[in-house]
């Protein structure tokens, strides 16, 4: 990745600050083997989508492989299973906008004011995608999974940037902080829930998972490996 870091272990840094990690405090260090004490990784299953459609798959697989790489840390986001996170969320309440007031008025608001469209986040999502699709073939005449990584890299950024604007007023980077927060928790939420497949984003950060009482571990493994698997919701059942 290049300096905003897109794609690359930054990405994953910046997850941590406002995630899973640092609302748990938790003192766990990854160690530089921890790709080699990690087991095996099950081959994933194919994906089977319940709300994207083969464009806006392709989308989903190519953004989140980019965005998180196969490295000697964690495997690659579809690996993961991201991208099933990500349609999961989107054909769920969440995406069809359960808990959302959508009377309107509609007016650009603030950004303190948060999501302020006459969309679902599923909705939305899907022109997103769309939109950003439109925007690579009038700049690189492919799609944006069609695109080298150079140039993935390049709409990325210019999204996150607010370079990018989209045709009819979609705002492109309302878009990017959708798609980039569904990212995050696609790599660390339960991995009940589609992604985090084998715990890869956990084990990356050192998080205990899903631990009723892990208060004495803090001081314990302070600034050291904590040395067992993480838990889940599914390992608790």
């Amino acid at each position: 990745m290049t300096e905003m870091g897109f794609g690359r272990r930054d990405f994953l840094k910046g997850a941590v600050v406002g995630g899973a990690a640092a609302a748990t405090a938790t003192p766990a260090i990854v160690p530089q083997d921890a790709q080699a004490q990690q087991p095996a990784p099950a081959a994933p299953p194919p994906a089977t989508y319940a709300f994207l459609n083969l464009e806006e798959a392709a989308f989903v697989e190519a953004m989140v492989d980019h965005m998180v790489p196969a490295d000697e840390l964690s495997p690659k986001g579809t690996d993961i299973g991201i991208n099933i996170y990500i349609d999961r969320t989107l054909a769920g309440a969440w995406g069809n906008g359960d808990r959302l007031y959508m009377q309107g008025p509609w007016k650009k608001g603030a950004p303190s004011q948060g999501y302020q469209l006459p969309l679902t986040p599923a909705q939305f999502y899907r022109a997103g995608i769309t939109a950003t699709n439109a925007h690579c073939r009038k700049t690189y005449n492919k799609r944006f999974d069609q695109l080298t990584e150079a140039q993935r890299e390049e709409v990325l950024q210019g999204l996150a940037a607010g370079r990018v604007n989209f045709d009819g007023g979609l705002p492109a980077r309302e878009f990017w902080t959708m798609a980039y927060q569904t990212v995050i928790e696609g790599m660390f939420a339960d991995p009940i829930h589609g992604g985090n497949r084998n715990k890869a984003g956990w084990r990356l950060i050192g998080f205990p998972g899903a631990i009723a009482v892990h208060r004495e571990n803090i001081e314990k493994f302070k600034n050291k490996p904590f040395p067992n698997d993480p838990v889940s919701i599914a390992d608790m059942s």
